[in-house]
């Protein structure tokens, strides 16, 4: 891998699930020496929580499994953010299609390629992460986040090295 590779998450308030995948991919990308080559933020379609920490709940489960998220906060995605990530990954359809109308509605060409998380998930016939917020699925969606999260970073060393 030459260059910097940057990876956006994105979940509808960025308290739950975008800020999990965000804190899980970066010790993924920790754990195999490429932090020096990949770069993560995580934000939210919606401006409902910008400048909290993540739910508690979220940053509870995390630190479970050892990973600290009480350093991360929730902004709203902007238009820039598609000329500055690589990839931009969505953990749901529903916020899928709110990125793909934040970027059908560009003004300039796009470098970010739009995915949904779960297609790169190996052990989950899922399509989607379900929100956790009202019942308190923070350990599944920790699961699945870790699951598509070495999966992304396969496709990521592979797309890197064509």
């Amino acid at each position: 891998m030459k260059y910097k590779i940057s990876v956006l998450f994105i979940c509808m308030g960025n308290i739950c699930r975008s800020p999990t995948a965000e804190g899980v991919f970066n010790s993924i990308v920790k754990v195999q020496n490429l932090s020096d080559k990949i770069i993560t933020d995580s934000a939210g379609t919606h401006a409902y929580h910008i400048g909290n920490q993540p739910d508690a709940r979220a940053q509870v489960t995390a630190k479970n499994h050892g990973i600290d998220l009480s350093n991360l906060v929730a902004r709203k995605v902007t238009a820039q953010d598609f000329k500055d990530f690589d990839y931009i990954i969505a953990m749901d359809n529903e916020n899928l299609i709110n990125l793909k109308s934040i970027q059908s509605d560009l003004r300039f060409s796009a470098k970010a390629s739009v995915h949904l998380f779960m297609e790169f998930a190996d052990n989950w016939q899922n399509d989607e992460v379900p929100d956790p917020y009202y019942d308190n699925g923070f350990e599944d969606v920790y699961r699945m986040v870790t699951d598509a999260s070495q999966g992304l970073l396969k496709q990521i060393l592979k797309d890197s090295n064509n």
